[in-house]
């Protein structure tokens, strides 16, 4: 988009998406003594735009918590083609973030609250002996899991609930969330659990990935494991949360508009 010479740009907004790995970050929100994703970021566009410019993000990620599909927004008068912006953006930002596309949206557009569904996968390597090439992606379990237990487990979380069993103790607001798809699968070593939603509560899939580890060595039934959610009490599964380094957000989708590349890769 380009105005007429002398004319006032008019004001755009647009959507990215963004991988990033957040070992070196304290999460993906702006924090002012912390770096951060969001703060990387505005500080890239600042850098090629000139302007004092707030991001927003579709998903909050803690620290050490990977994304290859976040998606954020934001205004500009800057007149780049929306393509311009990804290889422009990328040659200011570190090397473990990158943007991976980028469109035009309306003004209007949330990218938070407009989201329809999120997906998140956690990655779990289960073999005796530890990784050295994975190790700030995945979680190490030496002892084999049952994945069929944990399957069946996981199907409870389908549907809608209450996850405050999942949720921190001091969570604020509802806890009813609707899960559209859980599945632990192995692949050779690796044991992935795929979680989509349509939004997530801190902490919610380290705490069940916690806690489905526990029904796949045999700590815990598929039984107790739908009595945890039932029981509605805020923080049950808090003790059980898996390390952040193995859980990324894979992608997240609005309806009726496609923000860019999120097609899934042959990879884990």
């Amino acid at each position: 988009m380009a105005a007429e010479q002398g004319d006032e740009i008019s004001l755009r907004r647009l959507a990215l998406v963004v991988e990033y790995e957040g070992a070196a970050y304290a999460g993906s929100q702006y924090q002012r003594n912390a770096p951060t994703v969001q703060g990387e970021l505005e500080k890239a566009l600042s850098g090629l735009t000139g302007e004092s410019t707030r991001v927003a993000l579709a998903g909050r990620t803690d620290a050490g918590v990977h994304a290859k599909g976040q998606v954020v927004s934001f205004q500009t008068r800057a007149p780049y083609a929306a393509d311009v912006f990804v290889g422009a953006l990328n040659a200011y930002l570190p090397a473990d973030i990158a943007v991976r596309s980028a469109r035009e949206v309306a003004l209007d557009f949330d990218v938070r609250r407009h989201a329809s569904r999120r997906w998140y996968r956690y990655l779990i390597y289960n073999r005796r002996q530890r990784p050295a090439l994975f190790r700030g992606h995945c979680w190490h379990i030496a002892r084999p899991l049952d994945v069929g237990a944990m399957q069946t487990a996981a199907q409870e979380l389908v549907g809608e609930h209450d996850f405050a069993a999942f949720a921190a103790p001091s969570a604020l607001g509802s806890t009813v969330r609707s899960v559209y798809r859980a599945q632990v699968c192995r692949q050779r070593s690796w044991v992935t659990f795929d979680m989509e939603a349509n939004a997530f509560l801190p902490q919610q899939v380290r705490r069940t990935v916690g806690a489905l580890v526990q029904v796949g060595l045999g700590r815990q039934s598929a039984e107790d494991f739908r009595r945890l959610l039932a029981r509605r009490r805020r923080g049950r599964a808090a003790t059980l949360a898996a390390p952040a380094r193995g859980l990324c957000l894979m992608a997240v989708e609005y309806k009726g508009l496609s923000v860019g590349d999120h097609e899934e890769d042959a990879d884990l």
